[in-house]
């Protein structure tokens, strides 16, 4: 079960007005060739280990509409409206929808990827149907009385794993990946048309220290921007002038690719840890990633060779400066990076070490 960005939907239903009257069957594929987050990496990786997987998209209203539309249940009013009652409509729908579809595919194992997309109702009534419920988090969680309610917490946030423990859950650390099936469809052997870039959240609410970073950085190196969050920037922020639009799914991978750099930043909530999405994407699209130097870092990459790896805003412009100074050393740790990605940190090999991790968890819930 996964969750998109509202705007990403918006932008995707924009872009394929059809998909409103298509079947369910057509929107999910659709969405998924649009390449977003994760995508289908979960239910392909596990369906090529032997396991039967399916993915289930939480908040898509277009979605749950067509599967209502096939198989029930009745649609509540208002799911089209914008604004409160419109949102309302939407969570009944989903609810309705998501809990038919579990019904139907009768799975033995939940995994959700947004841990606050079930209610503790809802997750209890999935375990209680014998089902094991696995959430992942890479964000600042819920609440204690919902995190009880997963037999097991996957976290890529090394420092979460005793804190969930500690209150009673199981835990496990699993590190994000990269979708090595996205490499057909990125650019190869063209000259970069950006030198450094940076792709995600700008704007104040959640990402306030990370854009002001960005803005002075926006004054000492070539650097262009592509998020959401920029009508928040204040009036004469330089990022305005940087900021090129919204990227999402393949675009985004697509700039990443045709860039020298990629600048990276992680939330306050990881504590210092290398742990993000953006880490993998970057190397996998074969640009050079420059992140912040943390204590796991070395175990994902190798700092200097393999990726630049930070320590203040100074340091930061020095390494990348060179790099763009001296393109041949540039290009050999983007592809020392690349290769490191491809070969321990794609998603079908995270798929066969999470599907060991939920085949003990449930084998120990059954006392076998």
């Amino acid at each position: 079960m996964d969750t998109y960005y509202a705007r990403f939907l918006l932008a995707h239903h924009a872009a394929h007005p059809e998909l409103a009257s298509s079947s369910y069957d057509d929107q999910l594929a659709a969405l998924m060739a649009a390449w977003m987050g994760t995508s289908d990496a979960y239910s392909n990786g596990l369906g090529a280990l032997g396991h039967v997987a399916v993915e289930l998209v939480t908040n898509d209203a277009a979605l749950h509409r067509a599967w209502a539309r096939e198989h029930g249940p009745t649609v509540p009013r208002g799911t089209a409206i914008p604004g409160p009652v419109g949102a309302v409509a939407r969570r009944v729908l989903a609810a309705r929808v998501l809990g038919a579809q579990l019904d139907a595919f009768a799975p033995d194992v939940v995994y959700v990827q947004d841990m606050f997309a079930l209610t503790r109702r809802q997750l209890d009534a999935q375990r209680a149907r014998g089902r094991m419920v696995a959430g992942q988090i890479a964000s600042p969680p819920p609440a204690a009385e919902r995190l009880q309610g997963y037999d097991l917490i996957v976290t890529s946030f090394p420092h979460f794993v005793a804190r969930f423990e500690a209150q009673g859950g199981r835990s496990a650390y699993l590190p994000l990946a990269f979708n090595e099936r996205l490499l057909a469809d990125l650019p190869t052997g063209e000259p970069p048309e950006h030198q450094v870039v940076f792709v995600g959240g700008v704007g104040a609410r959640g990402h306030a220290a990370g854009t002001a970073l960005l803005e002075r950085l926006s004054t000492r190196l070539p650097l262009e921007v592509w998020g959401y969050g920029a009508e928040q920037l204040r009036p004469g922020s330089p990022l305005r002038e940087r900021h090129r639009g919204e990227a999402w799914g393949l675009e985004m991978l697509r700039v990443l690719a045709r860039s020298r750099v990629c600048l990276n930043r992680h939330i306050d909530v990881a504590g210092g840890h290398a742990n993000n999405m953006r880490m993998f994407e970057a190397t996998g699209a074969g640009t050079l990633l420059c992140t912040e130097a943390a204590p796991n870092l070395s175990e994902l990459f190798t700092p200097g060779r393999e990726v630049l790896a930070y320590e203040d805003e100074d340091d930061l412009v020095e390494q990348v400066g060179a790099a763009l100074d001296d393109e041949p050393g540039r290009r050999r740790t983007a592809a020392a990076g690349h290769a490191r990605t491809l070969g321990e940190h794609t998603y079908a090999r995270r798929m066969a070490e999470l599907a060991e991790l939920l085949e003990r968890v449930r084998a120990e819930r059954r006392g076998v």
